[in-house]
């Protein structure tokens, strides 16, 4: 009698609304077969967060603040043998900064403002990826959101494009410290999406139908894009790409007009 193969299990982080890319990402692997849990930034998003998590079966859902290293293992700990004892996917979609980094110069951005959008944004990856390695044994896949902010200048983006930098460059060192224990780490760069962070920010609007009417595909990208390349990389078709950051931008960063990004929460 053949024993049936254990469904896959996934851990998402950043789900926000049934509108963010977290969310899109989330139903896509449910899609196809994933069992996924959920991760939140907010305590108060829980009630939100609830009905999404039920429409999903999703076995774990939980607030968690990433800038306190204890409240992260704590999560990944308690989501562990929620779904089923191993993590074969982790998804970190979090990114965040002060307005006032956003709204001025990059030149007068504070100390505190950099900090905080270089912990939340980037050194969240490192955290949650050192929690996740005890419950991959026998490795997975690891896939964080990026944007051309981080490789071009852009209106408002500011330190945000600092920290997605670094969040690319942490994927690499990740990808090389995890890649002998069979862990892959990738990162989708995303082209502009209406969020509701997104649109938020100063001159999104414009950006982002310049976009759609410039790319070479003369199309604007959605969370659902993102989110089936996100279910790619994190399968079985992606298994010896590692430490990649793949565009999903219906061409835009191959222009030399540079692009709108999105914003995960």
């Amino acid at each position: 009698m053949e024993i049936p193969a254990r469904p896959r299990t996934a851990l998402v982080f950043g789900v926000a609304t049934r509108h963010s890319i977290g969310w899109a990402i989330a139903e896509a692997l449910h899609a196809d077969g994933v069992r996924v849990g959920l991760a939140y930034r907010r305590p108060e998003s829980a009630r939100r967060i609830a009905p999404l998590a039920r429409a999903i079966e999703a076995p774990f859902s939980a607030a968690c603040d990433v800038r306190d290293d204890e409240a992260v293992e704590r999560t990944v700990a308690a989501a562990g043998p929620a779904l089923g004892g191993r993590i074969d996917i982790l998804v970190h979609s979090i990114a965040n900064a002060d307005a006032a980094s956003l709204a001025g110069r990059f030149v007068d951005t504070t100390r505190a403002g950099f900090a905080a959008a270089l912990d939340v944004s980037a050194y969240s990856l490192v955290a949650l990826a050192r929690a996740a390695e005890p419950l991959m044994p026998r490795g997975g896949a690891i896939v964080a959101l990026t944007a051309i902010g981080s490789q071009r200048v852009i209106p408002h983006y500011n330190v945000m494009g600092v920290a997605k930098a670094a969040l690319e460059a942490s994927v690499r060192y990740l990808a090389a410290d995890l890649g002998p224990r069979g862990i892959r780490v990738n990162a989708i760069s995303a082209g502009s999406i209406r969020t509701v962070a997104a649109v938020s920010v100063p001159g999104f609007r414009e950006l982002h139908a310049q976009g759609a009417r410039l790319t070479p595909l003369r199309d604007a990208v959605d969370a659902e894009d993102v989110a089936r390349a996100v279910a790619w990389l994190a399968g079985d078709g992606a298994r010896r790409v590692t430490g990649q950051v793949i565009s999903v931008d219906a061409g835009w960063s191959i222009l030399a007009l540079g692009g709108a990004p999105p914003e995960e929460d």
